[in-house]
């Protein structure tokens, strides 16, 4: 239990780190989350900062997950005795809890997606692909990110349940369906983190991002 519960912590305060609030001061001289949407997150970092910034606020906060997960995995070799799959799951769900409540920046966070495609990435990189591919290709269709993300989001517990192979650590069921809880957890995260933004979907005014500038 021990160790479950320090890996929980880990990933928590690996989470915790926020780039976008940290490079936004050193970058603007701002903190981010007082400027445009007020997330702490790659669009409002593009739209609030520019490119640069908000592209490497995205690489950092995907290796947030690709870090947590990393962590779990040599912890459930090295224990043999720890359930190496659970390790994963807790590891995916805290840094994703510790990005968007982040104990270093008074709780206030992003929204998750980023981590969360890291997260995907480790735990089987071809459901993360599928989520990403799917998601960029509404983004473009759309010019909407936080469509692209909610779907992709809604997508990964569904993958689960037909996608049994590449998965970073399966246990003795030897199954996708493992995995099926943590993804609704992720997703479900994400979903809550995006609900002011499915509000202006639903009524039509959501912002939506420009491939011009």
């Amino acid at each position: 239990m021990l160790f479950y519960i320090i890996m929980a912590i880990v990933a928590y305060l690996i989470g915790s780190i926020n780039f976008s609030v940290i490079i936004s001061k050193k970058i603007a001289g701002f903190d981010v989350r007082e400027k445009g949407s007020g997330n702490a997150g790659t669009t409002n970092m593009l739209r609030s900062v520019g490119k640069t910034a908000a592209a490497i606020t995205l690489v950092c906060d995907i290796l947030k997950g690709v870090i947590a997960i990393v962590i779990s995995i040599v912890l459930g070799k090295i224990g043999k005795e720890l359930n190496a799959e659970l390790l994963l799951q807790i590891a995916g769900i805290a840094v994703v809890l510790g990005h968007t409540f982040p104990i270093f920046f008074g709780f206030k966070g992003g929204k998750g997606v980023a981590t969360s495609l890291g997260i995907l990435l480790m735990s089987n990189w071809q459901i993360g692909l599928i989520c990403l591919v799917f998601a960029l290709v509404l983004i473009i269709l759309t010019r909407m990110v936080s469509l692209g993300s909610c779907t992709a989001a809604i997508l990964f517990p569904v993958l689960t349940l037909f996608i049994d192979d590449y998965y970073t650590v399966l246990n003795n069921d030897k199954t996708g369906k493992a995995y099926f809880l943590y993804s609704i957890i992720l997703a479900v995260i994400v979903l809550y983190n995006h609900r002011t933004n499915i509000k202006r979907i639903l009524e039509g005014t959501e912002n939506k991002i420009s491939f011009k500038k």
